[in-house]
């Protein structure tokens, strides 16, 4: 499967990165080793977590993800090279375990690190703006970790392009490592964020970018059409607010896009996204091995002209 460098980091990943969000939530820890042994059996190497998944799961604490991530690293018999472990801090742990200060991070990033079973992290991110932190409190951080060796690269997830730009302008003016990955939501749905400015100045600044919600919490992969279709889904708060009329435009475009090339309508998503510009790789979550197929297929799909037309128009 070919490769391609995530922005100046200089890292090989393949064209999509798995979500360690299901691990510890809805896929325990036997059906996350058969996906992680799949997944990189098909020739993907990345793999997406934070140290705050899944805490929202009754009885969890956060870090359960890491955790099963860990095991599976020391059980595959791969080389530690062979896989991206991309991990994140800042969301809320507990009182006083959250956001981006020094010493939150310097705990943060040792807790990550044993909850992983390794002595790196590939790429470490900022997973949300803290205003109450300065750039350099943050970036200075990092540089010790980097210096440590305990990270290979840092990133930030959900900023816009003006805090993205003023922390670029911190790492220049105070000769501190930059952000070099950026992971921001993306979907054929949720395009407004990165389109436009923040995707412009990703690209020439040859940030590498993953995103995520790829598929907009499963609406499209088409099995939600109607407010009756979420009543049995665990993602119904979050789907039904794709039920509208550019909704169900989108949908009635990846049903042509499906119906002309045989694949499903979450491949074509996805295609769509791998496809875009200035777009490293999606992040994608799968909870069964049928579902992992699904997700691998998407990688080898090369959408027409017309087909991108299509669904460009389709989500403007």
């Amino acid at each position: 499967m070919q490769k391609q460098t995530l922005g100046r980091t200089g890292l090989p990943i393949a064209p999509l990165v798995f979500g360690g969000n299901v691990f510890g939530w809805t896929a325990d820890e036997k059906t996350s080793f058969q996906l992680l042994d799949a997944f990189f059996e098909a020739g993907f190497n990345a793999i997406d977590t934070a140290d705050v998944y899944s805490s929202w799961v009754p009885g969890n604490t956060g870090g359960e993800s890491e955790v099963i991530i860990g095991k599976w690293l020391k059980q595959s018999g791969r080389a530690r090279d062979e896989a991206v472990i991309i991990t994140k801090v800042g969301s809320e742990l507990g009182p006083g375990k959250k956001g981006l200060s020094a010493t939150w991070i310097t705990q943060a990033v040792e807790d990550s690190l044993r909850r992983l079973q390794t002595d790196h992290i590939d790429v470490y991110l900022s997973h949300w703006p803290d205003d109450e932190t300065p750039y350099e409190e943050t970036l200075g951080a990092y540089d010790k970790l980097l210096q440590q060796g305990k990270i290979r690269h840092c990133g930030a997830s959900n900023l816009n392009a003006g805090q993205l730009r003023a922390a670029l302008d911190v790492s220049a003016s105070q000769n501190l490592p930059r952000y070099d990955v950026l992971q921001p939501e993306y979907n054929l749905y949720d395009r407004a964020s990165f389109d436009g400015p923040l995707r412009n100045l990703c690209i020439a600044e040859e940030i590498g970018v993953i995103s995520y919600y790829a598929l907009a919490s499963g609406f499209l992969s088409g099995k939600y059409r109607s407010h009756k279709d979420l009543e049995s889904s665990q993602r119904g708060g979050g789907v039904g607010k794709y039920l509208d009329g550019r909704g169900m435009r989108i949908l009635g475009a990846l049903d042509e896009v499906a119906a002309d090339t045989g694949n499903t309508q979450a491949e074509i998503a996805l295609a769509w996204i791998m496809a875009r510009k200035g777009v490293t790789a999606p992040i994608a979550s799968a909870t069964s091995l049928k579902q992992l197929e699904s997700l691998v297929k998407s990688a080898s799909i090369t959408l027409s002209d017309e087909a991108i037309r299509l669904l460009n128009e389709a989500s403007e």
